[in-house]
């Protein structure tokens, strides 16, 4: 059997970790010692990299452990462990324990088969609030509707792919980008395995709102023109209203129906355009900020601390 990496992105994560460690405990015994895990803690503000970095020395795992400078989100944190790993299989899992670590060895089982180069994690139900589930659900049918069509409804969390799909999808130096979008734009031989979401335990999630809408924006932003099509067809419905509503106003001024200037309508008018200017401005002006900010050439994230601790497995 050959090596498989598993990353998890920490963040916020500090009440969660002794459960995590004794999951991947259990996946390292399964997989008889051929698995190496690196946590990614992404700019916590806890203490988990202190956890973390006192724990890892005394246990019998192949790990590493990276310090990202500050929070650059998770999916930077995932690229980074993707980079940093040195498996030929790679998997990831968030740290939060609402996905099965079981699942990891299943994905791993499918890859081993050789035939599959990516494997999707895909939730067939949630054991979250009714809140939860139902903003769950509008995202990703938003998502689906906007974005990438082929994703499964219930979005995927969980996802694990051979070496060469890792190599690849690292080439993407995309920022304000989706991950679970490129993984999906790439192509390659893809499966799909199902799982039940679990309740979270410990903690709090740090997927906000805000942080969704603005996830869902990235995605629209890069991986389609929608919102300028968008745009295009308002314009030409509102031009179109606009002559429609100008010959009505000259018929009726000529059959002498408005005598007082329609102060009520110049100034709709006047609001309603420059609404649709200062939207179409925005729109044009968050593709150019994107291409701006690709052009910096800066790096995605930036890993401060770098240590690999072998524990009792010999070193590959």
């Amino acid at each position: 059997m050959t090596l498989l990496t598993l990353v998890i992105p920490v963040y916020r994560n500090e009440s969660n970790l002794p459960d995590l460690l004794i999951a991947v405990g259990k996946l390292d015994q399964k997989l008889d010692g051929e698995l190496e895990v690196v946590f990614v803690v992404d700019g916590s503000p806890d203490r988990s990299y202190e956890i973390l970095r006192e724990q890892l020395p005394v246990r019998p795992l192949r790990s590493k452990l990276i310090l990202l400078s500050k929070n650059f989100g998770s999916f930077m944190a995932i690229r980074t462990g993707l980079k940093h790993g040195s498996g030929d299989r790679f998997a990831v899992m968030a740290a939060d324990l609402q996905e099965p670590p079981e699942l990891v060895l299943e994905m791993n089982q499918v890859l081993l088969r050789l035939d599959t180069d990516v494997v999707v994690g895909v939730r067939e139900g949630r054991q979250d609030p009714w809140a939860t589930r139902t903003a769950s659900r509008i995202f990703w049918g938003l998502y689906r509707r906007y974005v990438i069509p082929e994703i499964p409804p219930g979005g995927v969390d969980m996802f694990a792919c051979n070496k060469a799909f890792r190599d690849t999808l690292l080439t993407l130096d995309e920022r304000h980008s989706s991950l679970i979008a490129q993984i999906f734009w790439l192509g390659y031989r893809r499966e799909v395995v199902t799982y039940s979401r679990q309740e979270r335990v410990h903690g709090t999630s740090a997927w906000t709102l805000r942080k969704k809408v603005n996830y869902l924006m990235d995605s629209v932003f890069s991986f389609t023109d929608l919102p300028i099509r968008l745009l295009t067809r308002v314009g030409a419905l509102g031009s179109a209203l606009a002559v429609l509503f100008g010959m009505f106003t000259v018929i009726a001024k000529l059959n002498g129906m408005i005598e007082v200037p329609g102060y009520a309508m110049i100034m709709l008018a006047i609001t309603f355009l420059g609404c649709l200017n200062l939207l179409g401005l925005g729109i044009v002006g968050s593709y150019a900020w994107r291409t701006y900010e690709n052009t910096k050439n800066r790096p995605l994230a930036i890993p401060m601390r770098v240590e690999d601790f072998g524990g009792s497995h010999e070193q590959h």
